[in-house]
């Protein structure tokens, strides 16, 4: 058992916000029961409620879906459902949400062209006025599983392993087949695939012979591609039944095979001392969704619950004497049965009104777990309990013992505080009716009976006070999980004070420069976004999210450029245009652009006049940026401009080289599609002054662990471009309007949905004012680089994570401006979600 202290520790969990529904005498919303929710991979969060119109006749029946970072910004969808709505569950990817009611209707919904904010419902599937009791998407085969041991490795893959893992059902060639299951009230499993092809297959098979009433249930996977269901009929005088079911495709048509599993019956019902005193079964869940052999019960009456944890075990069956001598074989090996055993129990508590499992796949190793213990790093070994009275309770997964603890508003508090002989308040107490913990532990998620989305932190040690290395430790592994799985680290923010940010980023770069090279560009975008949002959250590296950000925009535009050269025949060598370009410019150092051109085979670059003219916004940027890199050399003793990182970083200096000789050659071609600069003289060739310069530049920090200053020749010309060249005014990104930076002082945000919340007076923004444009000016739209107009008539999209904007329907025509645009269709280029913005967002 994991030693803790009894009552749990007060300091590990606090709100973070509430979110409550405007008042309005007419309509309003109404907690539906069941109310559910669900917290997506990519904090996205969906929860239920029923509007009820004026007459009070009847009950609409919404799906609201918010991002974790605006709140406020609810999308409400009238779900169509007739029926209240019994289950809510995103897939894997985060970006499809299947809902399903209690009359036998399930309908997966998708987003309406790649936007946070606007979902549509594409397919279905119904077992027609058989109420949906438990749901899930099938198993796609990918389990990692986090080793805290082994923390301290180099290693990303050491760190989080991969585990060998069927998926339920896989295509043609091993690939994983989508589709859900389904078990209804009346002992129903239906499963549906969705085919490539947009076709449904669905097929519905009884669970076992004697169909019985099935109150609750749950589905879980097995490593081997099976499915195992709980069920219970309600009373926890009957058992608690498990079932396995095969899912295969034969002759283009689904087919499902059940087989049962031992059950087992609640300890408290055979225990004399609590025989009656828990007559109901409340929650059946299995600890996680690919762990089939640990169920969590929880066994109620009016005013108490017990929770038990059992696990399924393999044991030996002890044979008769007389059947080990007829057979000399069965005595070397004992027939192995599966079996039920009872791992923990909880004493009487306050009754239960929801429970939340963790959803981090942490590895529950003997030395995995001493190990977390030891170093007190807590997400994924604790599970939420809500109760009556408003409290929560965290308790570790295993032991059921008391990890951190939350009073609500109207709960009691303990009995050493002088609030003793407090009066109970007359009528129903509030509590949470849903609760959901994030994909990394850090946060819950509760819907209470009036609707209202509370948002709690939890801290990693659960309260333990630690060194500030620790604490670091702690949340740097959890960042790097989320950059090796691509989930969104929203909810890790939550818990970085502003004193921690430059360790943050430092110790992630370390780490991430151990990995191997092939690892390092898959993760290298995810990288600088998740660097841009911890720089976000302290006043003294505010500067340096546009930096990232201005990063993330220039490896976007070289990829682009680069993928538009073509080699010239065929039949070439091994090496693309792109490569040898890269390989040419870091060999021949030479200042003279020209110098450098001729290395190159000219035919390479040949594109079609329209296609340069096209991509002149795109070459104007980084023309503009050059030129404001290099006049902002001088004044490089303050950190705070914009900018300021590039001046030292080899790789993207380099980057900005390869793309000023690209751009020389096609302006030879078109000399249209040139950068356009305002220069004092005529006769200046302003491209081969800027790229002599940027190469001094570069040659003083291409060797990451060999920078030299610049020296002051370099300085002083420098100091000249203002006078030679007009310095254009970089549109930076606005710094970003979400809600994680208000929550640093640990104090409480009240919001409204619907309602964007006066954020006037932010300490960090207002240093920030002299780079961003002002509310009157043109806006841009940051991706195509077009200037908006001051009131913007076209309609745009905002990026959740980093504020970019842009236009949500293309003006170009063509194909090399849609390749670009196709890098940012799905996510912006920091990988945040993009919602619709309103017309009016000047």
């Amino acid at each position: 058992a994991v030693p803790c202290s009894p009552r749990g520790r007060a300091g590990g969990m606090d709100l973070a916000y509430v979110c409550e529904w405007e008042k309005k005498p007419k309509s309003n919303h109404c907690p539906s029961i069941p109310l559910v929710c669900a917290w997506s991979c990519r904090n996205l969060i969906a929860f239920t409620t029923d509007l009820r119109n004026e007459e009070e006749k009847d009950l609409t029946h919404m799906v609201h879906i918010i991002d974790t970072e605006h709140p406020w910004d609810v999308y409400s969808v009238n779900s169509g459902h007739t029926e209240v709505i019994t289950c809510l569950e995103w897939d894997q990817s985060g970006s499809r949400l299947l809902s399903a009611d209690a009359d036998g209707h399930i309908k997966c919904w998708s987003m309406t062209d790649h936007l946070a904010n606007s979902w549509e419902n594409t397919v279905g599937s119904v077992v027609e006025g058989d109420p949906v009791v438990a749901l899930s998407w099938l198993h796609n085969g990918v389990k990692l599983a986090l080793h805290v041991e082994k923390s301290g490795a180099s290693n990303f893959g050491e760190k989080f392993s991969r585990v060998k893992f069927s998926p339920s059902l896989t295509l043609f060639g091993g690939k994983p087949m989508e589709g859900w299951i389904a078990v209804t009230i009346s002992g129903l499993v239906t499963v549906s695939l969705l085919k490539p092809n947009g076709q449904v297959l669905t097929a519905t098979e009884s669970l076992c012979r004697l169909r019985c009433r099935v109150a609750l249930a749950d589905v879980a996977f097995t490593g081997g591609g099976n499915i195992v269901v709980a069920t219970s009929d309600g009373s926890s005088t009957s058992p608690v039944q498990f079932y396995k079911v095969c899912v295969s495709v034969v002759n283009e048509k689904c087919k499902i095979d059940t087989e049962i599993l031992p059950s087992l019956f609640m300890r408290c019902t055979t225990d004399p001392a609590r025989k009656d005193k828990y007559p109901a079964i409340t929650h059946l869940k299995f600890l996680a969704r690919d762990m089939s052999e640990q169920v969590l019960l929880c066994a109620s009456n009016q005013n108490n619950s017990i929770v038990e944890c059992w696990s399924l075990r393999k044991e030996g069956l002890p044979v008769n004497n007389i059947f080990q001598q007829i057979s000399p074989v069965v005595g070397d090996k004992q027939p192995m049965i599966l079996k039920w055993r009872i791992l923990s129990a909880t004493n009487d508590l306050d009754r239960v009104s929801a429970v939340a499992l963790p959803k981090l796949p942490i590895s529950l190793t003997n030395t995995d777990l001493k190990v977390a213990n030891d170093t007190k790093f807590f997400p994924g070994l604790g599970l939420a309990l809500a109760f009556h009275d408003g409290s929560v309770h965290i308790v570790h997964r295993l032991s059921l013992q008391m990890m951190a603890v939350f009073y609500g508003s109207s709960s009691q508090r303990p009995v050493d505080e002088p609030a003793l002989k407090r009066p109970r308040t007359a009528g129903p107490l509030v509590h949470f009716k849903a609760m959901q913990l994030s994909w990394t532990s850090l946060a819950l998620a509760g819907v209470d009976s009036h609707g209202k989305l509370s948002m709690l932190r939890i801290s990693p040690s659960m309260g333990h006070v630690l060194d500030m290395n620790m604490s670091l430790r702690h949340l740097l592994f959890l960042l790097e999980y989320c950059m090796v799985t691509g989930y969104d680290w929203w909810d890790i923010l939550l818990h970085v004070q502003p004193s921690m940010v430059q360790n943050l980023v430092e110790k992630l770069h370390e780490e991430y420069m151990r990995q191997n090279a092939a690892l390092q560009q898959v993760l290298s975008t995810r990288i600088v976004a998740m660097k841009a949002s911890l720089c976000k959250l302290s006043s003294s590296t505010i500067a340096r999210v546009c930096d990232y950000h201005a990063k993330l925009f220039l490896i976007a535009i070289s990829c682009t450029l680069k993928s538009l050269l073509r080699p010239h025949f065929l039949n070439t060598p091994d090496k693309s245009p792109g490569d040898r370009l890269t390989e040419i410019c870091s060999k021949i150092t030479d200042v003279d652009i020209d110098k450098v051109m001729i290395n190159l085979k000219t035919e390479e670059f040949v594109l079609e006049m329209t296609t340069l003219q096209s991509l002149q916004q795109l070459i104007q940027w980084v023309g503009d940026f050059v030129l404001y890199l290099l006049a902002s050399l001088p004044n490089q003793g303050s950190p705070v401009r914009p900018g300021h990182s590039f001046l030292r970083d080899g790789a993207s200096l380099g980057m900005f080289r390869e793309l000023m000789v690209v751009i020389r050659i096609w302006g030879l071609l078109k000399p249209s599609c040139l950068p356009v600069y305002t220069a004092t003289s005529d006769t200046q060739d302003s491209m081969s002054l800027l790229f002599r310069l940027l190469t001094k530049l570069w040659l003083c920090c291409r060797e990451e662990n060999h920078i030299t200053e610049p020296d002051d020749a370099l300085i002083d010309e420098c100091c000249l471009l203002p006078s030679q060249l007009l310095i254009p005014n970089i549109d930076w990104l606005p710094i970003n309007d979400g809600i994680i930076s208000k929550l640093q002082n640990k104090q409480l945000v009240r919001l409204q949905f619907g309602k964007a919340p006066g954020l006037v007076g932010h300490t960090v923004s207002s240093q920030f004012d002299a780079f961003v444009r002002a509310p009157g000016q043109p806006k841009i739209d940051h991706l195509r680089r077009l200037h908006l107009g001051a009131y913007p008539t076209e309609e745009c999209k905002s990026c959740t994570r980093c504020g970019c904007v842009t236009m949500l329907k293309s003006p170009n025509k063509v194909t090399a401006v849609k390749q670009w645009e196709q890098r940012w269709i799905k996510n912006c280029l920091c990988g945040g979600l993009w919602r619709k913005m309103p017309l009016s967002y000047s």
